[in-house]
């Protein structure tokens, strides 16, 4: 299998060419085997090169965990770490192939603290083999990831009961874990499911049938691989390409490049520009220097258009007559990936096909139970946990349900701060008021408003710790504001906890949402013309970030009223500190709940070192010659 059947590099470069790929992760718990199995694969499809079998043979030694056999693992297990620990950590790579097909097999790492890594190798996987310990039957981390794995939108899955060798290859114990496996399933909406008793150390089942397994009447692994029908119907779908990149290299050229994601496409050929909803035909097809008559689901290539439409990244060109939806609220299904909690409220960056923006999760409507699949409430999402909830996000975007395209379906979330990826979540379905609600055309807007009052609106958002003096400098701020003519209001975080945010109590989730709605009534009282003044703790820099950006440039000016906190504790007029120190007020910003220092506040006060007066008339000061 394998080997080289053609005559010189030509033919077989032409032979490869013409195989089908198959992509497939290997998942389960810690010491399944699952690095060992890709190794005999690699082994038996003759993809091990006599140099890097002289080196496993030498790493045998040092590393492995077999004896004075090969540690098939190590071909995989790459990382240092990895072989000391004999353990897989990072998403490990590698290709073979046989006579029938090519294969791509992602080795995923079986700790819960690495499901992130398992996911990301399941995302462009069309197959799993679903490692099991014949010995242990089926864990928690096994329903995890058979959880992960359907929720990916993988349909084909491979049950191996490996290290039958263990058991002495008793029927009863396969048998035993198939019936388990197959009840905890369920209705997954599979297409395929094919449990093999293997045993990876000496290859039985794997290559060829074992004799030692005579009550086993299905295919080999090789077999059941070489021979799954995993092709969807995408090359048959309306015509998607999602732009990745305007290619202008001079004034006579202008081309769109990206990776076809449904269909096929030919020059002339009608199309849709989304979300702007402009049509136009396409002009050619480029790929490097030729021009290609047609192009289809999977190809990189750069179109043309014959007329001059505004088309940016992140914009997507459609089958004319069958455009996908566009909408700004969806229902989705979301595994959080980080050691931060998930708090609705909270804005993160949201990255689908070749568009990013901004997003919010506000509402997780219920939990995934690991092992039963059951619906639990929760108001935050931790490391691993699996969720639907309601998103929604800054702009429209095109997409279509993960279960329809994959590629237009899915998207990871991004901490606005780290950068680093925390959720990665798949589309169910718009919901439908982000299509039938508009924004409504008002005669009289934000400029005409303010015109009358003859002001500049402005937000001045004030931040510190209780006790700082920010309600006492804002207070001062709006009497002098007042008295010189302008038209003012200032929201206060006591005043508001009585109305609006009666029903929010302190946890982190409610602080999140008790800055939504006080940033969301200041944006309304800007758009009225008026100075508002906001005084609230706000103690998180993504929270007054979000705040920020729901203003124009130069309306939102932050003060951070910096007083120390040993001050802050002295004057204690509400007895807040002493009770949170007594350990009978939780979540008291500066004693269990951190404040995050701005980054970049426009003004630092500290009413310690100057008077409530002198402050006031800093800000105001700052907001005149603005």
């Amino acid at each position: 299998m394998g080997q080289l059947h053609a005559t010189n590099i030509s033919d077989y470069l032409e032979e490869q060419r013409g195989k089908e790929t198959l992509r497939f992760i290997t998942c389960g718990s810690v010491d399944d085997g699952k690095s060992s199995l890709i190794g005999r694969l690699l082994f038996e499809s003759k993809c091990i090169f006599d140099d890097q079998l002289k080196a496993l043979e030498s790493d045998s030694k040092r590393y492995g965990t077999q004896g004075e056999k090969i540690d098939f693992a190590l071909l995989v297990d790459g990382l240092e770490a990895e072989r000391e620990q004999g353990i897989t950590i990072d998403v490990a790579y590698r290709f073979f192939a046989t006579d029938r097909r090519r294969y791509i097999v992602a080795d995923t790492p079986g700790h819960e603290q690495y499901t992130r890594n398992m996911a990301t190798g399941a995302s462009t996987a069309q197959l799993a083999i679903l490692l099991i310990d014949a010995r242990k039957g089926i864990l928690p981390q096994t329903r995890r990831h058979h959880r992960i794995v359907t929720m990916m939108g993988i349909r084909h899955i491979v049950l191996a009961v490996n290290k039958m060798d263990l058991v002495n290859y008793d029927a009863g114990v396969f048998q035993r874990i198939e019936a388990d496996y197959t009840a905890f399933a369920g209705d997954a909406g599979l297409v395929s499911l094919q449990a093999i008793p293997l045993s990876a150390v000496y290859g039985d089942n794997v290559l060829r049938r074992s004799d030692k397994t005579p009550w086993y009447q299905g295919p080999t692994l090789f077999d059941h691989l070489d021979t799954v029908n995993v092709t969807d119907a995408a090359g048959r779908q309306a015509f998607r390409l999602p732009v990745q990149w305007v290619n202008r290299p001079h004034l006579n050229y202008r081309g769109f490049c990206g990776r076809i994601a449904e269909g096929s496409v030919r020059p002339g050929d009608a199309v849709r520009i989304l979300p702007s909803g402009r049509t136009t035909t396409v002009g050619s097809i480029d790929f490097w220097q030729d021009q290609l008559p047609e192009a289809h689901a999977g190809a990189s290539v750069t179109l043309t258009l014959a007329d001059e439409v505004d088309v940016s990244r992140g914009d997507m060109i459609v089958a004319v007559d069958a455009p996908p939806e566009v909408a700004d609220q969806f229902q989705v299904k979301l595994l959080w990936m980080a050691e931060e909690v998930l708090v609705p409220g909270r804005s993160y960056l949201l990255k689908l096909h070749t568009k990013e923006v901004t997003a919010t999760v506000m509402e997780i409507r219920y939990r995934e139970d690991v092992n039963t699949g059951a619906h639990l409430a929760g108001k935050v999402l931790n490391l691993n946990e699996i969720a639907v909830v309601t998103l929604t996000t800054s702009q429209p975007v095109v997409f279509e349900p993960y279960t329809t395209n994959r590629t237009l379906g899915g998207f990871i979330l991004i901490d606005r701060l780290s950068f680093a990826t925390v959720g990665a979540g798949m589309i169910e379905f718009a919901l439908r008021r982000s299509s039938n609600i508009h924004w409504q055309a008002l005669e009289v807007g934000k400029a005409q408003r303010a015109l009358q009052k003859h002001q500049t609106p402005r937000c001045i958002w004030f931040t510190g710790l209780s006790g700082s003096g920010k309600s006492t400098v804002a207070n001062l701020l709006e009497k002098r504001l007042h008295a010189d003519g302008r038209h003012t209001y200032l929201l206060d975080g006591d005043n508001i906890r009585h109305g609006l945010n009666r029903d929010l109590g302190f946890t982190e989730e409610d602080r999140v949402e008790n800055l939504r709605r006080v940033g969301e009534v200041a944006k309304l009282m800007v758009d009225a013309g008026l100075v508002v003044l906001v005084s609230f703790i706000s103690p998180f820099r993504a929270e007054r970030r979000m705040a920020r950006e729901l203003f124009a440039a130069g309306e939102f000016i932050e003060i951070h009223v910096s007083t120390p906190l040993a001050e802050c504790e002295k004057r204690d007029v509400k007895g807040l500190y002493a009770k949170a120190r007594r350990g009978e007020l939780k979540n008291f910003t500066g004693i269990d709940s951190p404040y995050e220092l701005p980054d970049a506040a426009e003004l630092v006060i500290d009413t310690s070192s100057q008077s409530p007066e002198e402050c006031a008339l800093a800000v105001l000061r700052l907001v005149e010659g603005r």
